[in-house]
């Protein structure tokens, strides 16, 4: 019993490793390739995993064999263009301004009903409003609609928005992010400042953010719902 979960434990760290070396796609933006090799890990780690008697090195093994498989093939798409095409396909155009095209659709095996559904998944709810349906290699569809019905930039509108850059989490769960700070060149003093005002300490927030424009957003820590009773319990008594 013992063996087996050191075994399941070792093996677990082996795929989560395998898995962030092989990059942070999300299954479904996945390659036929990548996900191929996604199920053979799987299946793989689970043989050795549940079987004492087959030696653990015969799972590792294998897993790290495709591994190197996996960044072989990531090089190759990368030096070679054709090579690529072969190995993941090409994306394929479902819709040319605004006509379906009966014969990709085919040759991809995509249903209309099909098509419908991926349209609404990208807020795209009449066909009318379409102007290119583009299938990627991964199986997800980008859709581009017609410019009468695509939403307001601030472009359309001769307006130039301010810069916003991006969030940085400072506190999270009362634990300051040192390099968080430093990236825009704060200090921890300075934090304390920005949260005193607020009326609590850094250690008591839940979480505190900064935006682009250098806007702090602070949460302090709540007691569990649990506490809150036992507390509401205390009290009555």
């Amino acid at each position: 019993m013992i063996a087996t979960f050191i075994r399941s434990v070792v093996l677990y760290i082996i795929v989560l490793i395998v898995m962030r070396v092989m990059g942070k796609r999300e299954i479904g933006q996945m390659q036929p390739f990548e996900l191929a090799i996604a199920i053979m890990i799987a299946d793989l780690a689970s043989i050795p995993m549940t079987d004492i008697g087959i030696p653990i090195a015969y799972g590792i093994i294998p897993i790290l064999g495709l591994l190197i498989m996996h960044l072989l093939i990531s090089v190759i798409n990368l030096k070679s263009r054709k090579m690529r095409e072969l190995i993941c396909g090409e994306p394929t155009i479902l819709i040319y301004q605004g006509k379906i095209d009966e014969q990709k659709l085919k040759k991809e095996r995509f249903t209309i009903n099909e098509l419908q559904e991926k349209l609404r998944s990208s807020n795209v709810m009449d066909l009318g409003d379409v102007e290119y349906a583009i299938l990627e290699t991964s199986g997800d569809i980008t859709v581009i609609q017609k410019p009468n019905k695509r939403n307001v930039t601030p472009e359309d509108l001769g307006i130039m928005p301010e810069y916003e850059g991006i969030s940085y989490n400072l506190v999270i769960d009362g634990k300051i992010i040192e390099e968080n700070l430093k990236a825009i060149g704060k200090n921890k003093e300075w934090l304390k400042t920005q949260v005193n005002k607020f009326q609590i300490q850094p250690e008591e927030a839940l979480i505190v953010t900064i935006n682009g424009k250098g806007n702090i957003f602070c949460q302090k820590k709540e007691f569990g719902i649990e506490k809150k009773i036992k507390n509401q319990e205390n009290t009555s008594l």
